[in-house]
């Protein structure tokens, strides 16, 4: 063997033996990490079923508001426009107005019925006043010739026995007789006037009628018209922020057409927890949010309530379980959840994702 052999060999047995020496520590490390990692899930587990003991949380929440829209209730070209996307406004406050020339106009044209129909009113009150003068004269002359043909027939009967007893003359008798037809004739005459007056008085009584109905039509016609005018002002139903602005100067709106949208700064969170969270939930319970925009911010708020329904229950369609392939999926139920601290300096909004923590024991 040359020396050459011989020196390979004696690197070769001390590789091997430096591997020999290597080996416990590499097998130690194989042992070490694993008993590292599981006794830190272990841990970890262990936290998160303490914690999970004590709060709820989800991440399947968000932040709500109320969204009105602001729409005309008359049509016409749009003449003033006076607030624009992002712009802060005031319950009450002007928004923009549609040309009122035209309500103007129409409210002119139904004061002027009015005022003609209660004229007409005035002329048929007068004929009603008179009619029931003449007709409580004709009632008196009724009763005036209802006595007079009374005592005629007491008199003809009289003067018909006196002349049958030959005590009364002839002249006498016809007199008497002359006397009933008369008073006969007065009563009927009497009585066909004050039918004929109580008849008109009954069509001028209609008639008044029907122009006090008219009027009262006419009043609300008024009233409509008024109101109609009123409405070509638009105002701000609420405060908040003008939101999805999409009418401009000039433009001709028709009724119910979505103009804007005022977004209250009142804002709550709707979290969607599952049905497995609930056991221990209910309102009144103190809750940590975290909101996205603001991740270094906790903010304190409480649950207000809790939906008597799930979040598939009230949708426009829920879903239909009877039937052969149902598959149970665990639900979710919206809790509302709302701020117990001034967020008037933060911009939180409708839409906004958020993480709400629940402290349930």
């Amino acid at each position: 063997m040359t020396d050459k052999d011989k020196d390979k060999d004696n690197e070769t047995k001390q590789e091997d033996i430096s591997l020999e020496e290597d080996r416990p520590e590499y097998a130690k490390k194989r042992v070490f990490v694993p008993v590292i990692l599981a006794t830190f899930l272990l841990l970890l587990g262990i936290f998160a079923a303490i914690h999970s003991t004590f709060y709820q949380s989800t991440d399947d929440a968000f932040v709500e508001g109320r969204l009105i829209s602001v729409a005309p209730r008359v049509a016409g070209p749009v003449v003033k426009l006076l607030v624009d996307d992002n712009y802060d406004v005031k319950e009450g406050q002007l928004l923009l107005e549609i040309d009122p020339n035209d309500y103007e106009v129409r409210l002119h044209q139904a004061e002027a019925k009015l005022a003609e129909a209660k004229a007409q009113l005035k002329v048929s009150q007068k004929e009603v006043e008179v009619g029931s003068s003449n007709l409580n004269q004709s009632y008196e002359d009724v009763t005036s010739t209802h006595s007079k043909l009374d005592f005629a027939q007491k008199d003809y009967r009289r003067y018909s026995e006196l002349y049958k007893s030959g005590i009364a003359s002839k002249q006498e008798y016809d007199n008497s007789k002359t006397g009933l037809t008369v008073a006969n004739a007065n009563y009927k005459g009497a009585t066909e006037r004050s039918k004929s007056l109580k008849s008109a008085l009954e069509s001028h009584q209609a008639k008044t009628d029907a122009v006090a109905a008219e009027i009262q039509r006419l009043e609300a016609e008024v009233e409509q018209a008024k109101l109609d005018l009123s409405y070509t002002k638009i105002y701000a139903p609420q405060s908040g922020k003008v939101s999805a602005r999409s009418v401009e100067k000039g433009n001709y709106v028709q009724i119910g057409q979505p103009l804007m949208q005022i977004v209250p700064k009142r804002v709550w969170i709707v979290a969607n927890f599952k049905e497995i969270q609930l056991t221990h939930m209910h309102p009144g319970q103190p809750v940590s949010i975290k909101i996205d925009t603001y991740p270094g911010k906790k903010f304190k708020g409480r649950i207000e309530s809790i939906q008597r329904a799930t979040g598939a229950k009230s949708s426009l369609f829920p879903p239909e379980n009877a039937v052969g392939s149902y598959v149970k999926i665990v639900q979710r139920v919206p809790v509302k959840i709302v701020f117990e601290e001034d967020i008037t300096g933060y911009n939180i909004v409708p839409g906004m994702s958020v993480v709400p923590k629940v402290k349930v024991k």
